[in-house]
């Protein structure tokens, strides 16, 4: 019968206890990505008001290169590249989008992507879209991504390496070597692309990521996710202006894709106004990262030091069953399992925002041990 193999997939994922299912959000939040609670601010609100009574579309009606490209696409664009430090930034309307976008069209025929083990879906779908080799080495290894690309040198590769990390690790909330990574990058004539999804916001300068120091430098491409700390929606490629002009010219997610919201885009532009301006939202941040560390890392969550805190218990089932007894008692916390990380390594992955507080961090580790005996 029709769609029978997918039943049985399903029935599979299913035994494994790998089957996904959409849950509501309630309750405390210790899963979204909404670290400074912009998103449903009252200053985000009022932009998207205001962008709405001046006129501002809330669809594009075409793709940028059609009639969708919009006047707030033009103002995102060049705030962005003046706050990030950057010649030019480009805005998609996901993060996903962006990260394929670049790794699929980018690196070209003869190159070589070299890149983390544990970096995004995201870029490793644009990597086999793309032509240049690819290559994994150790998480958070400089010294590994030296070794990948000598050796790929030694074997006669000619063309230009690619070094792909994210600046903040979405599943087990540890950084990035930059620094590091960013010698290495000189050493090899090689390009530095650096996924600042959990990294901008939060961290830096005014908020402006991890690699804050690195941005602007002719070999470096960051990418700035809009969808998480800013609290809107969409991304930012942010680079030498040569790179947006080859996305605009060859990148077919963009090239064949619906403009993102001008409404989005203008909302955007206060979310980065808004992370110069209220430091304070990082300051709290800070604070609750630390007293998390202290009441939470006890019971066995990793005190990774920012705002993501892994409680790695292993089994699936396991980890769905702890996050369902947290979810009932008003804990909104989510299992992670494979393929989203290593085998294995099932886990809850504790996110703090300033949707909640230290009381709320408290009953959460209150009410752990009950629900791990």
């Amino acid at each position: 019968m029709m769609f029978d193999a997918h039943r049985q997939n399903l029935g599979r994922l299913e035994e494994a206890g790998r089957r996904r299912r959409l849950v509501t959000a309630g309750g405390r939040d210790f899963s979204s990505n909404d670290y400074l609670a912009l998103a449903g601010s009252a200053r985000l609100r009022e932009a998207a008001m205001q962008a709405l009574a001046r006129g501002v579309p809330v669809g594009s009606g075409g793709s940028r290169l059609l009639r969708g490209h919009h006047p707030e696409h033009e103002a995102l664009e060049t705030e962005a590249a003046r706050f990030f430090g950057a010649e030019g930034a480009l805005f998609f309307g996901s993060g996903y989008a962006a990260n394929a976008a670049l790794f699929a069209t980018v690196p070209q025929d003869g190159d070589l992507v070299a890149h983390d083990a544990l970096v995004h879906a995201s870029a490793l779908d644009g990597m086999r879209l793309g032509r240049a080799e690819v290559a994994t080495f150790a998480h958070n290894d400089a010294g590994a991504a030296d070794d990948a690309i000598a050796a790929w040198r030694a074997k006669g590769g000619r063309g230009t390496p690619w070094i792909a990390v994210e600046s903040l690790y979405s599943m087990d909330g540890d950084r990035a070597p930059l620094d590091e990574l960013a010698l290495v990058a000189q050493r090899h004539d090689a390009v530095l692309v650096v996924d600042e999804a959990h990294g901008v916001g939060v961290s830096g300068p005014d908020g402006r990521g991890l690699a804050h120091a690195l941005d602007g430098r002719p070999d470096v491409i960051s990418l700035k996710t809009l969808g998480k700390a800013p609290g809107c929606e969409g991304a930012l490629v942010c680079g030498p202006a040569v790179v947006c002009d080859f996305l605009i010219n060859r990148a077919r997610p963009f090239l064949f894709s619906t403009a993102p919201s001008p409404l989005a885009a203008a909302v955007a532009r206060e979310a980065l106004r808004a992370l110069a301006d209220e430091p304070w939202r990082r300051e709290r941040l800070v604070a609750l990262v630390a007293a998390a560390g202290r009441l939470l890392a006890p019971l066995g969550v990793t005190d990774t030091g920012t705002q993501v805190m892994p409680l790695v218990l292993g089994e699936d089932a396991r980890a769905v069953d702890v996050a369902a007894a947290l979810r009932s008692q008003g804990f909104d916390v989510r299992a992670i399992r494979p393929p989203t990380v290593p085998s294995g390594t099932a886990r809850l992955r504790l996110s703090l925002t300033l949707n909640i507080g230290e009381a709320d961090v408290a009953a959460l580790a209150r009410a752990l041990p009950e629900v791990l005996s």
